[in-house]
């Protein structure tokens, strides 16, 4: 493709930290920089909320000192009156100032087209951001991320990672399908935590359900491991099982046989801040038995 790639990120609006018991909803608003009328609508934040990481749901019952609800829906802390967008509103217009201006001509390009190289999908933990920890500039990476970075199996039915799935092999024919795992992920702690396969109330059970091979393999060589080691076990060993998933699209099998496209694994340890990376090595995958798991080559460990 000859236009320049641009950068479009598809997320689900479930965001995973140490533990999934605290998930919460975040509301987007709009900026106040270029329309005077959203202001109207601003989301204030006092800074105590910040600092102490009030719960939501002490926020909606009122129990936050000088916490007000105002008529229009904007929500403000009487004793600062901090608005928690001020920071980002700075930031994009460092990012207009420092980089869009300067680069004009390539953004300008980016509006126009997209033909970025590298599919990735990721996790949705707020820890595990692609473009700041590998450096993915707009146009790079075509981006999705979910709960545990998982990749559902090409027989059931329609998700957003599937969809970009098909976006970016079939439109944008990306190169590279890179799968990021990470450690002390939410995601795998709910997956290794199941005591039933499926809880239909639960739509994070029914998610990571999709992981279950995973958790499988690391219980047969992993179960006299404490849960932690288990968790960390099954964080790098779903990693392999996505992979090995992906090649059961027969679209992205079929790039990877005539060498088009490859397919890549890594695991973010932000405990340490090393980073593992490997590629899925295709012919000798071939050799194995189906669900014996794939070959990899190409490992290495940046540190």
């Amino acid at each position: 493709m000859a236009a320049t790639p641009t950068h479009l990120s598809i997320s689900h609006d479930l965001t995973s930290s140490t533990s999934l018991t605290n998930l919460q909803s975040q509301a987007i608003f709009g900026s106040k920089h270029c329309f005077k009328e959203i202001e109207k609508t601003q989301l204030r934040i006092p800074a105590s909320f910040r600092r102490k990481a009030l719960n939501l749901q002490m926020m909606a019952s009122g129990k936050t000192s000088g916490l007000t609800q105002e008529a229009n829906g904007v929500i403000t802390d009487r004793e600062n009156n901090t608005d928690v967008f001020d920071d980002m509103k700075q930031r994009f217009l460092s990012f207009k100032k420092l980089k869009y201006m300067d680069n004009l001509e390539h953004y300008k390009s980016l509006a126009e087209a997209q033909a970025p190289k590298f599919l990735v999908i990721a996790c949705a933990d707020s820890r595990v951001c692609p473009s700041a920890i590998l450096g993915f500039q707009p146009g790079e990476a075509f981006t999705v991320r979910n709960i545990a970075n998982l990749v559902p199996s090409y027989e059931s039915g329609p998700t957003e990672t599937k969809a970009a799935l098909e976006f970016s092999v079939n439109t944008l024919n990306v190169e590279n399908i890179l799968v990021v795992g990470h450690s002390r992920c939410g995601g795998i702690q709910a997956l290794m935590g199941m005591k039933d396969e499926v809880d239909s109330s639960s739509f994070i059970h029914n998610w990571v359900v999709t992981g279950k091979k995973a958790k499988e393999s690391t219980k047969a060589v992993a179960s006299n491991l404490h849960f932690d080691h288990q968790c960390q076990h099954c964080e790098k060993t779903s990693i392999n099982h996505s992979l090995e998933r992906l090649l059961g699209y027969p679209w992205i099998e079929e790039k990877v046989r005539k060498g088009s496209l490859s397919l890549h694994g890594g695991y973010y340890n932000f405990v340490d801040c090393t980073f593992e990376k490997w590629t899925l090595d295709y012919g000798a995958s071939r050799g194995k038995k189906e669900g014996s798991g794939i070959a990899v080559k190409d490992r290495s460990v940046w540190c």
